[in-house]
Parts: C-alpha cells; structure tokens; sequence
C-alpha cells in the first residue's frame, strides 16, 4: 500500500522520464526515513531522558527531526540531487544559461537580476524545505513539554486535579493532533522532494 502510494504521487508529479529508475525510490525512502524519526515522538520524551541521563548529562534528544541539523541535512542532500539532475538533464552550459538568463532574458544588462533571482530561488528551497519540518517537530515537542509541566508543578490543592485533569484532556487533543502532524510532515517533505527533482528536469 505505502509502495504504491508513494509511486502514485511520483507519477502524476515527475513527467519527466522514468520515474522507477530514482525518483520513485528515493521519494519512499525519504517518507519512511522521515516518518519513522517523526514517529518517535510518541515515545514518552521525560521518561526515555530519565533512562539517557547516565549517557549524557541532559539526555539524548529522542525526536531526531526536532533537530535542525537533521533537516537541514536531509534537505541539504535533496538540493544537491536537485543540482545535479539539472545539470544532468541540461548540461553545464544549459544550466549556467539558465542561471543568468532566465526567466527575464537573456541580455546581458538582465544577467545580474537573473543571477540574484535564481540565487534566491536555490536558497529559499533547503531552507524552507529544512525549517518547516523542524519547526512543527520542535514546536509540538515543546507543547508536549510544557502540558506535562503544567501537571507536575501544579500544587497539592484543588490547583493540583484541576492542572492535572485539564492537562491531560488537552495532551490528548494535542496527541491526537500530533499523530496527524507525524505523518503529514513526512508526507510534505516527500512530496516536495519529487517537486523540486522534478523541476530541476523542466527547460525555462
């Protein structure tokens, strides 16, 4: 099923040859890759830093994509593929033209605009591709932490059931939220790995 799910969505984006050969492929990849480590936010983060704590002083940060160095590798691995492929697809020189002469022509005047605008485009891409990953990850990481903070400070006094009782409710919300964040995060990055493949093979 996750097999072809995943060959469905390369197909109806990558128009561009064979998608069998390395982009169907490696968009499975990175969905399950990303899936599994988003996954690992239902591991409970108090008690697996508590069992960490004798390996390292503040425990091992269990959410591997909660780490920006993560994503950004992973995103940065995506950009490379993206370069290569349009070189591949056409040439050096089709790209260096590219590069300075689309998409406002190809005058001579318009190659710095060109140069800048591409720049901007090939920069915005890993960055955003990185960052909105690691930003739901951390953030429903942080949300986690402060409901079960809430509970654990709140006082011995009608205080105390009232935080743990209203904590709880909304940790469950917030998990069951959660567990539709895990796998569209996974979805989104996989999704945006075939675009930009796939637009590194499109002639401007």
């Amino acid at each position: 099923l996750l097999f072809s799910f995943v060959d469905e969505q390369a197909k109806g984006i990558f128009k561009h040859g064979d998608r069998n050969t390395f982009i169907a492929p490696a968009a499975l990849t990175v969905f399950v890759w990303v899936l599994l480590m988003n996954a690992m936010d239902f591991l409970p983060v108090d008690l697996m830093a508590l069992a960490t704590h004798n390996i390292s002083e503040h425990g091992f940060r269990i959410v591997p994509t909660s780490d920006v160095n993560t994503t950004f590798a992973l995103a940065i691995t995506v950009w490379v593929l993206m370069i290569f492929f349009s070189v591949k697809a056409k040439g050096f020189g089709g790209w260096t033209h590219e590069l300075f002469c689309a998409p406002f022509g190809s005058h001579l005047l318009l190659w710095p605009a060109n140069f800048l605008f591409n720049m901007i485009e090939y920069l915005s891409k890993p960055l955003s591709h990185s960052l909105r990953l690691f930003g739901n990850m951390y953030a429903g990481e942080i949300i986690f932490l402060l409901l079960w903070m809430w509970a654990a400070n709140s006082s011995w006094t009608t205080d105390f059931y009232f935080g743990w009782i209203v904590s709880s409710l909304l940790a469950l919300g917030w998990a069951i939220f959660h567990i539709l964040i895990v796998a569209l995060q996974a979805y989104v990055f996989m999704m945006l790995t075939i675009v930009y493949l796939a637009m590194a093979h499109e002639h401007h």
